[in-house]
Formats: structure tokens, sequence, C-alpha cells
């Protein structure tokens, strides 16, 4: 796999051309096939941003696009490992490596298991040219390995695939592959602890529902977008669940919160008063709107819009604006934003963002932003704002 200095530079020169007018032109490397050069490229473009360790390193061999797409992001796999430690992890699905790689950071050895053995071959080449040496590599059924082995674990990680045969999306864990709620007792027999990667579609309580010995469950966001859901298990754990919110921001900046699995806080309700917020979409996706009333001493504007108000502008995990104005919903009050350039954002509303856009001819972007929204009379309301600049 150790590639010639004329193909790298290749593949480096045509960073910025496009894939599709590139394919037409002849090959200038008869030892490989044009695809394969193609996915090199093609695949460099995609980590360029998400993976700069391995964007930067012009000796790594790249696997298909869709391997690129599917793995976690460095941003992502630098936080997960930062959760665990200890003497040895196994990760049963392995793909790129990059979890496995910043894993290697925190445990004197990690087992990278992956089924594909070309992308493990790929993989074992990228591992050498980093310069890490404490990652075994399988390539197998890394469930019929862990039965076969006599080692033991400090952490088991899994992130199981979330289709089926029929490459349709699931959305429960005992439908993902491998079936972890199947297997949690056999995990269990080779490590006192379980770390599940989920897509953030899969329900929090369907989550609970499925699994048992859920000690935590991370919400993570990067840059305001839920990446991925985190479940930790612990053998003979048998509290209530913490449910811990994440976002990540541009700066590296990491927001986090911890609230409890029953939502059951005294959140009081008001008008818009001077400020306006928003949280980050990781918070929200853990369903604990009251909590982030009470934590940080915000209301709410109606029961079931998860927008919150407070008259002294507070630190805030997520965004923050100064209200200018506030109409109610009808045409006439809100024909001033016609043919105007505006940010709209619709919480509990019955229209969608375009059927507002067509509605009301109003253009996206500017420095103004809206929210249509409900207050806490049920009436239709339009907040206006001027967004607050933060390290967010």
């Amino acid at each position: 796999m150790i590639l010639p200095t004329d193909l790298k530079q290749f593949i480096n020169d045509n960073l910025k051309q496009n894939i599709n007018t590139l394919a037409l032109k002849k090959n200038p490397f008869v030892a490989y096939e044009w695809s394969w050069v193609l996915n090199q490229i093609q695949a460099k473009q995609k980590a360029e941003k998400k993976l700069p360790t391995w964007f930067a390193n012009n000796d790594i061999v790249f696997p298909n696009t869709l391997s690129i797409e599917q793995t976690s992001s460095e941003a992502l796999a630098k936080f997960k490992s930062e959760l665990v430690s200890g003497e040895k992890l196994i990760d049963l699905t392995g793909g790129f490596g990059v979890d496995a790689f910043y894993f290697a950071k925190r445990f004197k050895k990690v087992v990278h298991c992956e089924f594909q053995e070309d992308l493990s071959a790929i993989v074992q080449h990228n591992f050498r040219v980093l310069n890490v040496e404490n990652i075994e590599t399988i390539s197998g059924d890394s469930i019929s390995h862990l039965e076969q082995s006599t080692e033991n674990f400090d952490w088991i990680y899994i992130d199981p695939a979330r289709r089926d045969d029929k490459k349709t999306k699931v959305f429960l864990l005992k439908d993902c592959t491998p079936n972890v709620v199947e297997l949690q007792e056999f995990l269990f027999e080779k490590s006192e602890h379980i770390l599940i990667k989920v897509a953030p579609l899969l329900d929090i309580s369907s989550i609970l529902n499925e699994l048992s010995n859920v000690k935590a469950i991370y919400a993570i966001g990067l840059q305001n977008e839920v990446k991925e859901l985190l479940i930790v298990l612990q053998r003979d754990f048998t509290e209530e669940p913490d449910l811990i919110a994440v976002n990540i921001s541009n700066d590296g900046r990491i927001h986090q919160d911890v609230f409890s699995l029953n939502d059951d806080s005294n959140s009081q309700l008001s008008l818009p008063l001077n400020y306006l917020y928003e949280p980050f979409s990781s918070y929200l996706k853990l369903g604990s709107y009251n909590s982030i009333a009470a934590k940080f001493k915000v209301q709410k504007l109606h029961k079931h819009s998860h927008l919150y108000t407070s008259n002294e502008l507070i630190d805030f995990p997520g965004r923050s604006f100064k209200i200018e104005q506030i109409v109610p919903y009808n045409k006439k009050d809100i024909k001033f934003l016609e043919n105007t350039k505006c940010n709209i954002t619709t919480r509990n509303f019955p229209l969608k963002v375009e059927e507002i856009r067509k509605k009301h001819k109003i253009k996206d972007g500017g420095d103004l932003y809206a929210f249509f929204t409900t207050d806490l009379n049920n009436d239709k309301i339009v907040v206006i704002c001027k967004k607050i600049t933060t390290n967010n």
C-alpha cells in the first residue's frame, strides 16, 4: 500500500477538482485502476475538515467514500476517548479506525475488529504510517473473536449498523447489527463497561426500555447538529442514569450539562421579555425542557415551544437573541417582512419555514431573525430578534 511519490503528488494537486470532470480524463497511472485513484481524491476531499490528521498525512490510504462518511469525526472521537480509560479496550465495529486511534491514547492496548478484510488492511497500514503501535487489527467477525478469546477488557466499544439486510434504516437497537440487546449479557462476561454509539434518530425512552444497567446517555452535538448518542453501560448498575447534553463548537469549546431522567422540574411560562434563547439541538434531544428552564433560571414561552426568555442576558447553551419586536401572526402585522431578508425559525407553529417564506415573500439571510411560535396564551406570534454573537 506504499503510494509512489508521483501518485501522492497527483492526489494532492487534484483535491480541488470536480471528480466527474476528472473521471473523463485518461489514467496516468497504469499500475492503478482509475476508479481507485479517483476514490483516493474524493475520499481525501471529504476528510479535509472531518479528519485533519488523516488528511495531512500523504501516506494515508483511503477506503471507499461511504466509510469516510460513516466514520466519527476527530472532534467526536477525541471527546469519546476522554470518557474511558484503562489497560485494554476492544472496538467490535472498528471501521476506518478513527475512534480506535483516539482510544489508543487512553489505553495500553486497543483491539480493532473489522469484518471487511480490505478495510482492515487499509486501517492496519494507516496506523503504521501514523506511528500507532498499541492497536491490534483483526479481520473477521468480532463477536466470534470475542467468544473465542480468553482476554477480558476494561471497555468494550460497539457501533452497531443501523440498516437491515434490505439497507433500510431501523429505529430500535434490537434491529441493529450486531444486536447489542441480545448480546448485552455476553458482553458483560468480557467487560464491566460497555460504550455504545447509536444514531441520533433513536429514541431515548426506547433505548432505556431495551437495555439494562444504563449509567448514562450522552447526546453529542457538533456545531449545533446532533451527530450521535453514546450509551454507557456498567455491569450491575441499577441507579437512575444521567442524561448528558454536549455541544462541541467550531473553536473546540464544549458545553456540557447533566440532567436527570425524570424531567419533573417546574418551569415558569412568560411572554417574551428582553432576550430569547434557543437551546442547542443536543439539549433538546434529551427532552429535558423543564430542567433547562430551572437550571438556567429562564422562562418558557409555551409548554410546547421550547424557546426561553429572560430580562437579563445570561450565558445560555445555545443561540441567544436580543428581542427587537413582537407582533401577532397575521398578514397585516408581518407585512413589513415582505421582500426583506430574514432568518426564520419555527417552534410549535403550524407552518413550515418554506411555507412561511412562500406565503409572505420573505427571503433568506440578513441580520434579522424571526421566530414563528406560540405564546403562553396559545396565540401565534412572531418574535423579531438580533443575534447576540457569543463563543457558542
